[in-house]
């Protein structure tokens, strides 16, 4: 909070306006919450920094140690990547056959040709 909120808020309480009273003191109880909540951030960080203490959000690696063998990342990668293929060889686009071409065709020439008709009548 900036020293110009305190001056307003200060300046409407002097001047006797008591009904904003009550927006002014929970305005600084939000306020003292949301410098509390920086302080103790800082204060895990300087911690962490210091040696003093682990965060939880820091990410500590096991030494010597393998979750995982090598075999097992490449079959898992394997798996992984026929799934994909398979995802994506279902969306493949199929082609009309030439028959169906031509219906399409003969049926939008004949669509035309109505339009066109319609519109010399007029």
């Amino acid at each position: 909070m900036n020293m110009g909120t305190h001056r307003l808020q200060w300046s409407l309480i002097s001047r006797g306006n008591m009904a904003n009273l009550d927006a002014v003191l929970e305005q600084l109880r939000n306020e003292r919450e949301k410098a509390k909540t920086e302080l103790d951030q800082l204060d895990r960080a300087i911690s962490v920094l210091e040696g003093g203490g682990r965060a939880s959000s820091v990410v500590t690696r096991r030494s010597g140690r393998k979750t995982m063998s090598a075999d097992a990342r490449r079959r898992i990668g394997e798996a992984q990547r026929r799934r994909w293929a398979k995802v994506k060889g279902a969306g493949q686009k199929r082609t009309l056959s030439p028959a169906a071409r031509r219906r399409i065709a003969a049926a939008q020439k004949a669509r035309w040709a109505k339009l066109r008709a319609e519109n010399k009548s007029k």
